[in-house]
């Protein structure tokens, strides 16, 4: 029903003339005709009206988000069955809660979560080690390897401070003055390196405007006006900006890299573009770089008017020669490939997904199937996870478990155009045709160890621009662009690496000396060692 039906046109008394005719069974061949014509036109209505309302259904997603594109929340006729449990009337039993732990959900956690909360022994005043024990005088006391704890949490400014009152003496005859010294750590820097490193993992970490924080600290009487809180950032950043080009270097060499855009405001940009002839390009994107290397990865950051595959081009300019090719992931779009780099490039499992996810509603039964037969490929790549599997043995359990699935997915896709059982350009036929065109690239699970099956993380890392880009809404200059995806950068590569980055950014600065003579020594991976050498 591809092509557009013959117009035909019918008064309402030939309307109820044919209907006559089709209940007293009196057809002839131009009511055929016309009953054919009104059948098409139906179908291509309601083939258009499904069209419309994928598209409507997509956007109100990019507007406002959707919650989550789980199996259970796609296919809510499952969600209604009940579990096993449930069915045999038993209740599973909870698990037994560690001590000092939390109970999920609830906000509860155990005092070793507190990890940046400053530990203070307390000596027992009246007993010590060796002592007789006061209720039985023949026991003697010993010191416990573990002591009790106790937490204690307090709130203050985000940019808090102290105001030290010098004693001055003056000299009743010469006039001379004589001020006392203050005490030994208070510095010479009215901020100090953690003052820099809260605001910047404020603004680029946490999302938060400098405005905001500015009416913050306001409220809290600790003025920081927006414009100091800009001069402290860009004074950090010019202390710290060696650890962003030896990220960039090291994540050139990753073993795999994922990559991805989303768009982005800068102003000056803007200004230009818009002097520009017509024809020149338009867009302002952040792309986001996800580098695994040696078994870290690293988030990388690039703001401007280049795509993600030019940013990727730049970051493996960079790269070692004789290196294997990297594996990349990303989505199917062409702007994402590294021009003049060769990759072993792979396609998202998960956008394939999201556009029968889009469709489900109007083919429930078919989307069913690839959802829950997907589900059960991720299934297996949770189980190498949690073995903790070499990339061989992930490899090896694809094959033998996600191989069979993948090849009757994939039967089942060529049947449903082959035979004609789904119409090529409804909402499900261009579904199954995307995935059907990358397959190949879709299934590099299937071929190369280690390859990724979708683009997930990256898409995460990305929403640390789209939040700053929400809240603060654009950059002024590209310089302010550089110094946003600097900060974002170090900030999102210290959460991947679960190390704090408000003491990280700190001791970057008590140490920007050491920093420019050898960044390598001073990644969030390796800092503490630079810290603390091993006696030679």
């Amino acid at each position: 029903m591809a092509s557009s039906p013959k117009q035909i046109e019918l008064s309402s008394e030939q309307v109820d003339s044919l209907i006559e005719r089709v209940k007293s069974r009196r057809l002839d061949e131009k009511d055929y005709e016309i009953l054919i014509g009104i059948i098409e036109t139906v179908l291509l209505l309601y083939q258009t009206l499904s069209q419309k309302s994928h598209s409507i259904q997509r956007l109100l997603c990019r507007i406002f988000g959707i919650k989550t594109e789980s199996a259970k929340n796609v296919l809510k006729d499952s969600s209604d069955q009940p579990t096993e449990e449930i069915v045999s009337g038993e209740k599973p039993e909870a698990a037994p809660k560690e001590e000092g732990a939390g109970r999920k959900g609830h906000g509860r956690n155990g005092i070793d979560c507190y990890r940046g909360v400053e530990r203070v022994g307390v000596a027992h005043g009246t007993i010590k080690a060796g002592d007789r024990c006061s209720l039985c005088p023949k026991g003697k006391v010993y010191k416990m390897a573990s002591p009790k704890l106790i937490i204690r949490l307090t709130g203050c400014a985000p940019v808090g401070g102290k105001i030290y009152e010098l004693d001055r003496f003056k000299c009743n005859l010469c006039g001379a003055v004589f001020t006392a010294e203050p005490p030994a750590g208070v510095g010479d820097k009215k901020y100090d390196a953690q003052a820099g490193s809260i605001i910047c993992v404020l603004k680029y970490g946490a999302g938060l405007p400098f405005y905001r924080l500015e009416k913050l600290q306001e409220s809290l009487s600790v003025p920081l006006p927006a414009s100091t809180q800009w001069d402290i950032a860009e004074g950090v950043a010019d202390l710290v900006h060696p650890a962003f080009r030896e990220l960039i270097c090291q994540g050139a060499q990753g073993e795999i890299v994922q990559n991805d855009d989303t768009t982005a405001r800068v102003i000056s940009l803007m200004k230009e573009i818009s002097k520009e002839e017509k024809g020149s390009r338009t867009g302002i994107f952040t792309t986001g770089v996800l580098s695994t290397f040696e078994g870290r990865k690293i988030a990388l950051f690039f703001t401007g008017r280049q795509h993600a595959g030019e940013n990727l081009k730049d970051v493996l300019q960079k790269r070692a020669s004789g290196l294997p090719d990297p594996i990349q992931m990303c989505d199917a779009l062409d702007r994402n490939i590294p021009e003049g780099h060769k990759t072993i490039e792979c396609n998202c499992l998960t956008h394939a997904r999201r556009n029968f996810v889009e469709v489900s509603s109007s083919f429930p039964e078919e989307c069913k199937y690839l959802i829950e037969t997907l589900g059960k490929v991720y299934h297996n790549d949770d189980i190498a996870k949690e073995k903790k599997m070499s990339p061989e043995e992930r490899l090896e359990l694809h094959k033998v478990e996600s191989g069979p699935l993948m090849d009757e997915l994939k039967n089942w896709a060529t049947d449903q155009i082959a035979q004609k059982k789904v119409e090529p350009n409804s909402g499900l036929g261009k579904a199954i045709q995307y995935m059907i065109k990358r397959w190949a690239k879709l299934t590099r699970f299937l071929e190369i160890p280690d390859a990724p099956l979708d683009n997930n993380l990256c898409e995460q890392i990305l929403k640390r621009a789209i939040l700053h880009r929400k809240n603060s809404l654009f950059f002024r200059t590209e310089h302010g662009a550089y110094i946003g995806d600097l900060f974002m950068s170090l900030i999102t590569t210290c959460s991947l690496c679960g190390v704090n980055p408000f003491e990280y950014i700190t001791i970057l600065q008590e140490h920007s000396s050491e920093l420019f003579k050898d960044p390598k020594k001073w990644m969030p991976w390796n800092y503490k060692e630079a810290l603390h050498p091993p006696p030679s």
